[in-house]
């Protein structure tokens, strides 16, 4: 009766141990989770076994992460980028659709019917379209460009790409739900776009309102969980669209509010990070099963990892180069959008749940996934490194 204690013990000490020692090797904290839930997952060790406990604490997981990613939205940054981070965005999401969705109806789904093996395709391609920026921007604030017109016009695209990421995925989603109405996904996601609207200028009043009084009181923190759980539910149960997106958006909502922003994020980021988010990563470890692991598949890998390498790189540097930065910042904008991250570990946990990704073919997607991230500050640091020098020099002589 009492064994998700243990189970839960044993996640917490053991994705903690592993992203402490992946820390020591410049590597990111979740590669060392996800290590945690294949070593102790059924691939390796068999320890622990996906549960209908797992995946409901894994979820709020998901919504936590998505929930403060919202409240992190800068949305000056946004009007300063403007539409060159919009241009960017939606080149770095169609291409990577494109052409990772490519590579795969290429391996597996040729002989399938038309139609489920283009939304198969799709969903793959969906996975790679969002980028993880905070990879990128710990690479750039290590070289003194964070703050250039580079570094400012990646973090504008990112945002964007999420939210196009996101609301892409929703309508995938609503498709492959049985809901085979194009028109009447697209309608819903409007619905959802309204409600949102209007139910965020109320709940955006009654905060700006408790901003000014209430703002330090740990029961805002509560309110403004109880909204993105709210909105969650909403998103899914009325209009068919990803929980996620729900918790995404009432981040949004909530992100210019100063006080109570800051009070929300730090209060839930110590409870994501101490129970729900390393839950979510060793389920994403658990999940994927390398027993089943063929020649075939690491061809995939390959290609799909130079597919995914390729397409933000070509379509957000063509975008950049469009819009007036110089070759070797166009080259940089396209290097820092390769990342993945959080949320393509999503995108991926949610396709094998509803069935739209095999179970044989996600261990390659989330391989491909992690050694995107763990390449991406490798390339930015060696294409931008005589900026970086140069940085350093006009620095110094400051």
């Amino acid at each position: 009766m009492y064994d998700y204690l243990l189970i839960l013990a044993i996640i917490l000490l053991s994705t903690k141990a592993f992203a402490l020692l992946t820390e020591k090797v410049r590597l990111p904290q979740v590669v060392g989770a996800l290590l945690a839930g294949i070593i102790l997952g059924p691939s390796c060790l068999g320890i622990l076994e996906k549960t209908d406990f797992l995946v409901k604490t894994a979820e709020i997981g998901v919504i936590m992460i998505m929930f403060i990613a919202g409240l992190d939205t800068d949305l000056e940054e946004l009007k300063h980028t403007g539409k060159i981070s919009l241009v960017i965005a939606i080149l770095g999401v169609i291409l990577p659709i494109v052409m990772c969705g490519g590579v795969y109806w290429i391996f597996f789904e040729r002989g399938e019917a038309f139609s489920l093996a283009a939304f198969k395709s799709m969903f793959i391609g969906i996975v790679f379209a969002a980028t993880s920026v905070s990879i990128t921007l710990e690479t750039l604030n290590e070289m003194g460009l964070a703050k250039s017109r580079m570094g400012t016009t990646i973090m504008g695209a990112a945002i964007i790409d999420d939210i196009i990421g996101i609301i892409v995925l929703s309508a995938a989603m609503g498709a492959g739900n049985g809901d085979g109405d194009v028109l009447m996904v697209l309608l819903k996601i409007v619905g959802f776009a309204v409600f949102t609207f209007v139910v965020g200028i109320a709940v955006h009043y009654v905060f700006k309102k408790l901003d000014n009084y209430h703002a330090q009181s740990r029961r805002v923190a509560v309110w403004a969980l109880s909204f993105c759980f709210f909105m969650s539910y909403a998103a899914e149960e009325f209009f068919g669209v990803a929980d996620i997106t729900g918790a995404h958006f009432a981040g949004v909502v909530l992100c210019n509010i100063t006080k109570t922003k800051s009070m929300v994020n730090k209060k839930l980021t110590v409870a994501s990070y101490m129970l729900f988010t390393p839950v979510f990563f060793a389920s994403i470890g658990i999940n994927t099963d390398l027993s089943g692991i063929t020649t075939e598949l690491i061809i995939f890998s390959i290609i799909l990892f130079v597919a995914a390498v390729l397409s933000k790189i070509i379509g957000c540097g063509f975008g950049a180069k469009v819009f007036g930065l110089s070759s070797k910042e166009s080259m940089g904008v396209g290097i820092g959008m390769v990342a993945r991250g959080e949320v393509a570990f999503m995108v991926a946990q949610k396709g094998i749940d509803a069935g739209f990704i095999d179970q044989g073919v996600f261990p390659a997607v989330i391989l491909v996934v992690l050694l995107v991230s763990l390449v991406t500050p490798i390339l930015l640091k060696i294409a931008l490194k005589d900026q970086a020098s140069e940085k350093a020099v006009v620095a110094t002589e400051m």
